[in-house]
């Protein structure tokens, strides 16, 4: 049974089965059948589990799972039948899509849609209820176009791309094939970008495009604004999660994934295979080099270019700590002077202590 989220029945499956499929070394009965795949602690004996952090090894001894996914230095670690592979959790992963395949399209365009004469859909491709696929739009093989989308004037959408419910892509704006767009996306809105003129804001015409590569998966209800001349690029096999803000003439590196709520200002570059944590903020006109992380709430203010982990920020504390702590950083810079001052008596400037 093919679903787009997990929770209904899927087939029936052995260990031997899914390792033909999916790689992996069997131990035990590869004739064990398992139809589903649970956590350590909610498994049953129908259902495959995995062990990919050691910390949760002593967990695997009370599993009542039929089967377990896990690494080679866990291979004894249990009696019951198992697969051993070199990465449980993407193994994991990829035995959950077995169980829960993504729905196919249905090919035909329903009778509320609306499709411009002049779009090319193909015929496999799927256009859902009361959906808009505009003049000059381009619609690829067995991709689906969820209901109440909006497929922009010379948009194009990628074949076996999938757009959930109330997705728009805006006129000339291009996503890849194999991509995944959630809810509420929006693909190609004008960037914020004014210039003042004697107290008023004027509008600057926002005429470059966004353009998503192969693979991208963009989250529930964010944002990927178009570039004000040229493009917003993000490139193959990025994921982005919900509700982040991705400005005008942005580059996303291959590959990289960007957590839920942060904010990417314009004219950005975020290098390939990086890890953007979520709540981070990055400002404008800065690049980010390949292989960086960025932890979770960091406020990105100049560009890095050694790889590496970059944090910012100050970890939760009791309230009145913070209370102390935020009044005596009002008065470091007071310090500091005080400091290079003693340091050499007589010179007004002191000495760097830094």
């Amino acid at each position: 049974m093919a679903t787009d989220t997990p929770g209904g029945p899927g087939p029936r499956l052995t260990l031997r089965e899914i390792a033909a499929r999916l790689g992996g070394e069997v131990e035990g009965d590869a004739g064990t059948a398992v139809t589903g795949v649970a956590t350590l602690d909610e498994a049953g004996p129908g259902q495959i589990t995995f062990l990919a952090n050691p910390r949760y090894r002593p967990r695997l001894a009370a599993t009542r799972a039929g089967a377990v996914i896990l690494a080679p230095r866990d291979r004894d670690a249990t009696a019951i039948a198992r697969i051993v592979a070199a990465n449980p959790y993407a193994y994991y992963a990829r035995t959950v899509a077995l169980f829960h395949p993504p729905r196919p399209a249905r090919a035909g365009v329903h009778p509320t849609a609306v499709v411009d004469p002049s779009a090319e859909v193909a015929a496999s491709a799927e256009v859902g209820p009361h959906a808009v696929v505009a003049a000059g739009a381009r619609v690829g093989a067995r991709a689906r176009i969820g209901a109440g989308c909006f497929v922009g004037e010379g948009a194009a959408v990628g074949e076996d791309t999938v757009l959930h419910p109330r997705v728009t892509v805006y006129a000339g704006c291009v996503v890849g094939a194999r991509g995944i767009l959630h809810a509420g996306a929006v693909i190609g809105a004008d960037g914020f970008g004014m210039a003042p003129d004697e107290g008023r804001w004027i509008k600057i015409p926002q005429v470059g495009r966004a353009v998503l590569g192969d693979d991208v998966e963009v989250g529930a209800n964010t944002t990927i604004d178009r570039g004000a001349l040229g493009d917003t690029v993000v490139e193959d096999g990025v994921k982005i999660d919900n509700q982040v803000q991705v400005a005008h003439n942005c580059r996303i590196g291959a590959h990289t994934v960007i957590a839920g709520c942060a904010g990417i200002a314009g004219s950005a570059v975020i290098g390939r295979h990086c890890q953007v944590g979520g709540g981070a903020g990055i400002v404008g006109h800065i690049t980010i080099c390949d292989g960086v992380t960025i932890s979770g709430m960091t406020f990105v203010t100049k560009s890095i270019t050694k790889p590496g982990v970059y944090s910012s920020g100050l970890p939760m504390m009791a309230h009145a700590d913070w209370l102390r702590n935020a009044a005596q950083m009002r008065h470091l810079d007071e310090i500091a002077k005080r400091a290079r001052a003693a340091a050499a008596p007589g010179d007004p400037h002191g000495t760097d202590v830094d």
